[in-house]
This record gives structure tokens, sequence and C-alpha cells, in this order.
């Protein structure tokens, strides 16, 4: 049987309140505002022309053309950097590496700022350390530069290393092709950390500046002898306060250091001195010091031959990618590898025998490709 509900009783649990007024769908706060447009596709040509005229924000959509893994990115990438290298080759290229903590962001900073007072126009490439695990990076650069990355003179891009050795990220090399197009005549390259595979940004620059600090009677001995060899400057970063005595000797140390490696390069001797990035001392001096190696290796022909080598240098890695990219597509090698790891793991087979299979596969497919 059935029980009529009274809804006029007062108290009823079954009653139904008012309940609270619901908001509009739409955000009063955004209403009327007009969002971004999607971002529009451009061709090769527009990107190239957009490009040379500065645009910044075209200028970050082909670097991250650059950086993708797809194929059609990978390949627009290629005729846009083709388009752009008779517009390239007119910058100082300068590579900054150092111990962590040694303050390379706020150096960074501190030189950037005074190359745009004096009207030179500055890209930052920053590499960002990529996880192993997951393959992400922090690419905080921007965050910890914060009075460069908003200077109309000045480009900072993160770029994550995605695993490349010695911390240069595998793009690195078209970057600053772009780069150079768009107007920027002074290009940094900013490196992880210390390691003998620094050797790869060594390859890319004009410049190479070791950046430490004081106290390095420990840090000297861990420093990896290809590092100093290949230095053309090493700048004892924060010597100020009651830090300034112990940075000077730290810079005799080094000066010392530097003079038992035979000379690399005609007519310069690298150098060691003092700065404070924080309080912007010391950042002229090195600035000066960077021009003077210009001049001389200008003049002496070196500065010509060594970009020419250079180039011999992003024929070699290009091939060496190449081939890499090709080996790891291949259908055949993506099956075979995780047999060949489980194989591994098993202890049926040691790690020589399972490359020269599947090299062999590989090679033995190739040939019969006519």
């Amino acid at each position: 049987m059935s029980r009529s509900i009274d809804k006029n009783v007062e108290g009823n649990t079954l009653s139904v309140n008012k309940g609270v007024e619901q908001p509009p769908y739409v955000n009063p706060a955004t209403a009327g505002k007009k969002f971004k447009k999607k971002k529009r596709d451009y061709s090769i040509d527009e990107y190239v022309e957009k490009i040379l005229a500065g645009n910044i924000t075209v200028l970050s959509q082909a670097i991250t053309l650059v950086e993708s893994s797809r194929p059609d990115h990978a390949e627009m990438a290629q005729a846009i950097i083709e388009k752009c290298l008779p517009y390239s080759n007119k910058s100082i290229r300068i590579g900054i590496t150092g111990v962590p903590g040694a303050g390379k962001s706020t150096f960074i900073e501190s030189l950037g700022k005074y190359l745009t007072s004096i009207g030179r126009k500055l890209a930052v490439i920053a590499i960002d350390p990529s996880s192993e695990r997951s393959g992400g990076s922090i690419l905080g650069d921007k965050t910890r530069m914060e009075s460069l990355a908003s200077d109309p003179n000045a480009f900072i891009r993160p770029t994550p290393s995605a695993g490349s050795l010695g911390g240069v990220a595998r793009k690195s090399r078209e970057t600053v092709i772009l780069c150079e197009a768009a107007g920027f005549n002074t290009i940094f390259i900013e490196t992880v950390g210390v390691g003998q595979s620094e050797t790869l940004a060594h390859s890319m620059v004009d410049f190479f500046l070791l950046l430490m600090i004081s106290g390095a009677g420990d840090e000297l001995q861990g420093i990896k002898r290809g590092i100093m060899e290949m230095a053309d400057a090493v700048a004892i970063n924060k010597a100020d306060g009651t830090n300034i005595s112990r940075a000077e000797r730290t810079r005799i140390e080094f000066q010392n250091a530097l003079s038992f490696f035979p000379q690399a390069k005609p007519d310069w001797k690298p150098r060691a001195l003092i700065c404070s990035a924080l309080e912007s001392k010391g950042i002229k001096e090195i600035w000066n010091i960077i021009t003077e190696y210009l001049v001389i290796t200008v003049n002496n022909g070196y500065f010509d031959e060594w970009r020419r080598k250079q180039a011999a240098y992003r024929m070699h890695d290009s091939i060496n990618e190449s081939l890499r990219r090709s080996f790891y597509d291949n259908a055949k090698i993506k099956k075979m590898l995780p047999m060949l790891e489980k194989q591994l793991e098993d202890g049926t087979i040691t790690s020589y025998k399972a490359a020269f299979k599947v090299l062999s596969k590989y090679f033995s497919d190739s040939n019969n490709v006519k």
C-alpha cells in the first residue's frame, strides 16, 4: 500500500529546499575578451621571411620544428635551415660551462645585460639536462634570467639536452643558424656542466669560457684536463664581499695551471680572471678579453680556419644522427631488440654477440635495398 507524502508539512525530510544559485557557464571575468587564435601554419618561405625580419615568435616555432622528432617536422626544419644558412655565420659564438654552483645563469644574465646595453643582440641557448628516465627537463633558465628574458634585444631558448652527449642539445647547431639569421650577433651556449664530452660544445663556438668559483684547491683536481685545455679563459665568479682575496688566490692557481698546457691557438694564451656576476664587477673586462681574442684570431686566420673545421664536425654529426635514426626506426630492428634484451637479462647471449646480430640484420637488409 503506497503512502502519500505531504510536501507542505514543515520539516518533512523529503521536502526540496531552494539550492545555491549556480554560476554562469562563462566566466564573467573573461566575458567579451578575445582569446589568442590557434597558431597558424606557415609555409617554408613564410617561416624564412619572418625569421629574417626578426619575428621572435616565428623563430621559436621554427626551433620547435628543429627539435621535433616527427619526420615531417624534420623535413620542414631542414628546408628552413637551408634557406636561412646564407644569412647566418655573422655572430660571435661563446660557449659557457662550469662546475655546478658556479653561478652560470647569474653570470650569463649579467654579461648579457652588459652586451645589450652596448647595442648587441644576444641569443642564449641554454641546455637543460633531460631526465634519463622520463625524458623531461626543467627548462627553468627563463625564470633564472628574468631581467634578461624581458630585454627586447635578448632571446633565451631553453633546450632539453635529450640525453645528448656532453649536455649539448642534438639540434643546437641548427638553432644557432636560425638565431643568426634572425639578426642576433652574439650567441651564448650554456652547457649542463663540466665533463670530457663538453668537446661537443667547444666544436660549436668561437670562444670557450670556463666558469669557476673560489676554493679551487679541490675543484682544480676534479677538472678534466681536456676541459682546461679547451678553455680560452677561466673566470672565477662570486668574487665579492669577504671572498675577493680567496678568489684572487684561486685565479693565480688556475693561471699557473693554464701555463702548463701547450699553446693550442696561435698568438693566444688563455687567461684567468675574477668577477662578480651578482655585483656586475669584472664583466666588462671579460668581454674585453673575448673581443681581444677575436681580433687576434681573425687577423691571424685562425678564426676562419676553426669555423671550417666546425663545418666538418657538423657533417659528421649529421651522418651519425641520420644513421642512428635510420637504425632505431627500422621495423625489423624494433622487433629484434626486445628479444635480444630478454636474452641479455637471462644471460644466454653476450652484449657483443647481440650487437653483432642486430647490426648484421640491419646492414644485410640495407644491402638488399637497391
